[in-house]
């Protein structure tokens, strides 16, 4: 793709507030003054929003003021006018009952926030799970200049001598001390360990898939997504993005020339390339919305059925985003992607010029960590969708974190009404359940839950776990953390709570999968599954008041992003109205 800059200089979308000598523009510039800016940073130099979701409580953006003061310095040298402003931010590891409950807001606030304020491009600081996706659908929405600056994954964790990775250890110990392998205390003697450093995850969660997402869709840097948060690397990356957006803005390249369908495209091979989280699926499925591109959960099966899993990285493999950032990163899976013929070349990024400029030369200095196509960990490592009488519309699961021998299997379902009911009957020594069983969990989906938390990835039963027992087929309408493993079937479409075939599935019931074959299959018949049905009434908790009950009201299904309905499309950055 070959992208024209526009014309410069031109006139600004900030000038529209701070040009001229009206009295509506002496009030905006004066009022800005008051922090001590002279009058010539008001002389139609492109004004950047750093638009920062650093805050104490996303503990894996608690760098971000920081890496920030680095932006900011970029776009001084650049010739620009940085203006930083706090945003919503949703932590993973915070919010209840679900940080993903609150990425619709998260984008809506913060896309109004864009189209309401002085800015004529921004940065997107971005780092735990759901500040990606949200920032970069308000940026969608608005499509003015925009480039994103992650955060970065903390550093290894060691314990006793082994490597381990933040999440993906979490769930290990946890079932450890359930099967009675590990002490209650090694459990906690191990938390400090799994933490080490500021940053996100330093597995292929969802954080460090977003991030990767966020390259391979041209809107970072390239090099970005990989490095740690405390390598100083990531404060240069961070100022040479400050510098890159202020060329941006004059160039008027924006995120509807870089987010196309190749890009898209992209995007979603390399999440099967990273053996990427299930949670990529339902973000970009909702970014790609707010861009107008008609991206599908077909997409995701067409397009990333053939790529081999080549990123050796927990929870798919064995090491963690410190080795692949040293192994050369993402560009170098970008290289091998476009040298084995699954990569739009041309798709253009933040750089200006396509993504095949940027990584053609890139080197691997770690082929055990990044493998080559013949060494895959698997040779179909794109994210699986399913389809049948159980999940109409869909449902996804990641073959290269699930067990071959399960992924044909048919089994008796036990099942699980909602969240509570799980937790209340999954340790009971008389539930009838064995490693043949298919664990079942209903009305955890984005109207049920509400918000889809991360309950996917449902523990085994300790009876189980004490026998040795460490995967089984888990089917549900809810989402698991990118750093869990196991074959798990997600984001079962139409939902419990929507009236979905999953509602009506019973104790006993007969349930077919067929990975392969992309097929899930609920062993009753059109006949019994109809009635069932008819009789059905909603059991999820329906909220009363507030955004829960926006939330419930308006939000579509996993299946198409899970944003609300009210949101999708690119509406533009208009100048808002002087009401001075």
């Amino acid at each position: 793709m070959t992208f024209q800059p526009a014309p410069w200089p031109r006139k600004l979308r900030s000038q529209e507030w701070y040009g001229g000598t009206s009295r509506d523009a002496i009030y905006h510039r004066g009022w800005l003054k008051n922090q001590g800016y002279p009058d010539d940073l008001f002389d139609g130099r492109p004004v950047i929003g750093v638009l920062n979701t650093w805050s104490e409580l996303t503990p894996c953006n608690g760098h971000l003021r920081e890496l920030a003061e680095k932006v900011k310095a970029g776009i001084w040298e650049a010739g620009g006018f940085p203006v930083e402003v706090p945003v919503f931010s949703a932590s993973e590891n915070t919010f209840r009952p679900t940080a993903m409950m609150f990425r619709n807001l998260a984008a809506m606030s913060i896309e109004e926030q864009i189209r309401g304020q002085p800015i004529d491009g921004c940065v997107l600081m971005v780092g735990c799970d759901k500040t990606t996706p949200s920032l970069l659908m308000a940026a969608a929405s608005c499509d003015l200049p925009s480039i994103v600056v992650t955060g970065g994954p903390m550093l290894n964790g060691w314990f006793q001598g082994e490597r381990i990775g933040s999440g993906t250890h979490l769930w290990r110990f946890s079932e450890a001390v359930k099967a009675g392998e590990m002490s209650q205390e090694t459990f906690l003697e191990a938390e400090s360990a799994v933490t080490r450093s500021t940053g996100t995850c330093n597995t292929m969660g969802t954080a460090s898939s977003m991030a990767s997402m966020a390259e391979a869709l041209g809107m970072a840097l390239s090099g970005n997504a990989a490095i740690p948060a405390v390598d100083s690397r990531r404060r240069v990356m961070a100022q040479l993005s400050g510098r890159r957006i202020v060329q941006m803005v004059k160039d008027d390249l924006k995120p509807s020339d870089i987010m196309t369908r190749a890009a898209f495209e992209n995007a979603v091979r390399v999440n099967g390339a990273i053996g990427g989280s299930t949670n990529a699926v339902v973000h970009l499925l909702a970014i790609a919305g707010r861009m107008e591109v008609d991206l599908t959960l077909d997409d995701w099966d067409r397009c990333g059925r053939d790529v081999p899993t080549i990123v050796n990285l927990q929870p798919s493999g064995e090491h963690l985003m410190e080795e692949f950032f040293y192994a050369g990163g993402l560009p170098v899976v970008l290289r091998t992607l476009g040298d084995a013929g699954l990569l739009h070349k041309q798709a253009l990024t933040v750089s200006g010029g396509p993504i095949w400029d940027e990584v053609s030369g890139a080197q691997n200095w770690n082929e055990d960590v990044i493998r080559p196509v013949g060494r895959a960990l698997t040779s179909q490592g794109g994210i699986a969708v399913v389809r049948g009488n159980l999940a109409p519309n869909g449902a996804v699961l990641k073959p290269s974190a699930a067990s071959p021998a399960l992924m044909k299997h048919r089994g008796r379902a036990v099942v699980f009404e909602d969240i509570d009911d799980y937790k209340a009957r999954i340790t009971d020594e008389a539930l009838e359940v064995d490693e043949t069983s298919i664990l079942v969990l209903k009305n955890c989906g984005p109207k049920g839950y509400p918000g889809m938390a991360e309950v996917g990835n449902m523990g085994l039963p300790p009876k189980l776990l004490r026998r040795g027992i460490t995967d089984m087929i888990r089917i549900s309408d809810a989402r698991m953390s990118g750093t869990a493993y196991g074959t798990v079937v997600l984001h079962t479409s139409p939902e419990a709570a929507a009236g979905g075939p999953l509602a009506v599935v019973r104790t006993g019931d007969m349930i077919e999968l067929d990975v392969p074959a992309r097929r899930l299959h609920l062993d009753v018949s059109d006949e019994e599954l109809q009635a069932r049905l008819d009789t059905w009434v909603p059991t999820h908790e329906a909220a009363q008041s507030g955004y829960a009950m926006l939330h419930q009201a308006h939000v579509e299904g996993a299946d198409v992003g899970a944003d609300l309905d009210f949101l999708k499309g690119c509406r533009g950055s208009p100048v808002a109205r002087d009401s001075h």
